[in-house]
This record gives C-alpha cells, structure tokens and sequence, in this order.
C-alpha cells in the first residue's frame, strides 16, 4: 500500500503546486490514496474573502483556503481520476486554544474526510520563521513547555479532527537543537492518552528526514510511546508542498513503524478511520 495523507497544493499559501498537477504526480509515482490537507490558521491569516488581507513574515499574502473553490475542485478531480486514485478531502487546521470556534464552524460547513491537528502557534506567535519572538530570549525549557500544553489544551477541549500532524514540530525550529525527550515525556504521554481515549490518532511526518532530522516527527521515542500506551490509529504523510517531496521516504516510514509493532495504518472516508494492512 502507498498512501500519502498530508498534501498541500496552491490552496494553500504556502504552495503553487496545482491540484491536477498533484494528482497526476501521484498517480505516476503508484500512489494509490491521497488526503489533500491545505492550511487553514486562524488568528494569524485572514479568510480567503477578506476584503484586506496580511503579509506573512516572508512577505507573502497569509491566507486561509478558499473553501468553496477547494471542495469543488477536490470533487471534480475525485470524478475524473476515480479510476486511477482515490482522493479524500482534508485539511490542516493550526488550532489554537482560542481559535476553536471557528474551527468548529469549519467543520460543520464543508463535506471533510479528513482533519489534521496541528499547532503552528501559540498566542497568534508563529514559531515557523528565523529569530522569532516565541522563543527569542526564552529558555529552551519554556518554549517547549507552552508548545506542548497548548497541544494538550487543544486536544483536551476540541475533537472534530482525525489525527495530530507532527506532534513533536516545535524540534524543527528549535535554535537550541534537540530538546531531550525525557524532559518532555510526561506532557506527551497526557497527550497521547487523551488522543487514544478520544478515538484520535497521530501521524508520521516524513518531512523530518528531508530537513536533517534524525528521523520523522514526531521521533521514534513518540512513535513507540503511543504504540504502549495503547494507540494504534495512524496515517502517514509526505508534507510535500512541491512536486519532488510527493510520497517521499512514506516507504521507509512503513519500516520504520513496522519495527515497533504497528501492522498498518489508518485510511479516513468521512471522517471515519480505517485500518489498511501493511503489504
């Protein structure tokens, strides 16, 4: 099975990837399901029909997916490549403890399979861009420790999601280096516990090894933690934003899970989760 289930396309305003063109990428790479997840991040960026919209750290327009024209392209594509790929309709909701009412509004307005849960902020303080303010001047210890209890509060009070998207994503822009697990384990185990009495699951991020990680995130000390305690639902996703990061490292991904103890993953088809064996 080769599945990749977190995808971004030109919806997002991170990407000029267009949704054909994904589609057609995958099917030549003999990707047999794809969940589309474009970004949506309140409290940071401003609706697609806003009559003013911001700038980004980088310059660029911050804005959210422009829902109508997403689901219909998602709907026509679904028709036209049924046959060759099957195509869920998903997104990457950045939640933040209070922005999640208007998460819930979203929900309830459009046709979803598929929800990722991830946090891209805390307080509407990206933590994504060179010398930012969330961790400039604090102790590595206090970054950390806000990210994962604005994590635990979300996942504690809003439930309309299917799996946390690289839960561990702070690392990646952490100026200190790799925080030790150990320091943050308890924290992630209230995480993980709340998830899989929820029903919810967690993905493995491949975008870790294409940005010199030592591995995926969230780490393998996570992975193994949420197969102990219990968890079993799962998806595994590329993160591409562009063509040649499609699929990648999903196969060596499939690996490194089966080396814990997990026997496949999770596919979603109106938000419900089923369990595809590994081949």
């Amino acid at each position: 099975m080769f599945y990749d289930y977190h995808v971004h396309t030109a919806f997002s305003d991170d990407s000029d990837y267009p949704m054909e063109d994904v589609v057609r990428d995958a099917i030549g790479l003999g990707i047999e399901e794809l969940a589309f997840t474009d970004h949506v991040d309140y409290g940071v960026k401003d609706e697609w029909d806003s009559p003013a919209i911001r700038l980004n750290h980088d310059g660029e327009l911050a804005v959210n997916v422009a829902y109508p024209a997403y689901f219909a392209r998602i709907a026509e594509l679904r028709e036209e490549y049924a046959d060759r790929i099957r195509l869920r309709a998903g997104l990457e909701f950045g939640v933040q403890t209070h922005t999640i009412g208007s998460y819930e509004q979203l929900f309830a307005a459009w046709p979803l399979d598929f929800v990722l849960l991830s946090i891209h902020q805390v307080r509407d303080i990206e933590f994504w861009y060179d010398g930012n303010e969330f961790m400039e001047g604090r102790s590595q210890a206090a970054y950390n420790g806000e990210y994962y209890q604005e994590l635990y509060d979300v996942v504690r009070s809003y439930k309309h999601y299917s799996v946390l998207a690289h839960l561990d994503h702070v690392k990646r822009y952490d100026p200190a280096g790799p925080y030790p697990f150990e320091k943050s384990r308890d924290i992630i185990a209230a995480i993980l516990e709340q998830v899989i009495a929820d029903g919810k699951g967690i993905e493995l991020n491949t975008s870790g090894f294409r940005y010199g990680m030592a591995g995926p995130m969230p780490c393998r000390e996570i992975l193994e933690l949420h197969y102990d305690l219990g968890g079993r639902i799962l998806t595994v996703g590329s993160d591409s934003h562009m063509p040649r990061h499609l699929g990648s490292r999903i196969r060596e991904a499939q690996d490194v899970l089966n080396a814990i103890g997990y026997e496949g993953v999770y596919a979603f088809d109106r938000m419900e989760p089923h369990f595809v064996p590994f081949d």
